[in-house]
């Protein structure tokens, strides 16, 4: 038998059995394993498709959702924490909640009523261990003096900028570490706008205040910022009592 015959009589058994239908079936379905892989992996012409569909509807259901349930759950979830954890940490949880909280300011809040927070922020945190105790209706610690003043930048007179801007600084008399500076900028007569450089990383959180939480807050609300009063001063009772001694 030559070698052609060989072959032939080789082919012809194999075609008889089915091999080459099975042969031609599996690479069949590799090439079609294969081209789906490509379709549908992470950069598949298909993947994209399906992908933005996805974004599509998700995006649109998300911004319309009500969250404000899960800010209640998210409130007594931290307020068991709280419970458990150190100072530290205490501190860290509460300056987040009061963050995660909505607050309602109007379109245009007045200088008068930071002002007046000012006020409630330096009765509660004054540094009561130097104040005179008065008797007159009990034993009380003496008032203290807080001002309010607006510095407002002078342009350049070769400056054409469009753009003016102003700080309004708080001091307390008795208590240098309470005073604060905030910074307001205006664009032609779109009226002005709160800037703040306070740090809101999560390892600073610990140290925010109620000033600078409120003010956070208040420029995250984009409010404008009304000048209604350039200088304001105001005495001020701290909301600490003494200490009852006796003589």
């Amino acid at each position: 038998m030559d070698i052609e015959n060989a072959i032939k009589d080789v082919i012809t058994a194999k075609l008889a059995d089915g091999i080459i239908e099975r042969l031609v079936a599996e690479n069949l379905e590799k090439g079609i394993n294969k081209s789906l892989e490509n379709l549908l992996g992470s950069y598949g012409d298909v993947t994209k498709v399906i992908e933005e569909k996805i974004k599509g509807v998700m995006i649109g259901q998300l911004s319309s959702y009500d969250y404000s349930k899960y800010i209640v759950k998210l409130d007594c979830v931290l307020t068991e924490i709280l419970k458990r954890t150190s100072l530290d940490n205490k501190n860290i949880l509460t300056n987040f909640k009061e963050l995660m909280v909505d607050s309602e300011f109007p379109k245009v809040v007045k200088l008068s009523d930071i002002f007046e927070e000012f006020k409630k922020f330096v009765a509660k945190n004054v540094d009561t261990s130097k104040l005179e105790v008065e008797y007159d209706d009990g034993p009380s610690y003496e008032y203290v003096s807080i001002t309010m003043e607006v510095e407002r930048e002078e342009k350049r007179q070769w400056s054409t900028s469009s753009f003016e801007y102003a700080k309004v600084i708080f001091e307390c008399e008795k208590d240098e570490d309470l005073n604060f500076e905030i910074r307001l900028s205006k664009f032609m007569d779109y009226g002005w706008e709160l800037s703040t450089e306070i740090d809101t990383s999560i390892k600073s959180l610990r140290y925010l205040d109620d000033m600078k939480i409120y003010l956070i807050k208040l420029n995250q609300s984009r409010a404008k910022i009304e000048i209604d009063e350039e200088d304001m001063s105001d005495e001020v009772r701290p909301e600490k009592e003494p200490e009852a001694s006796f003589e």
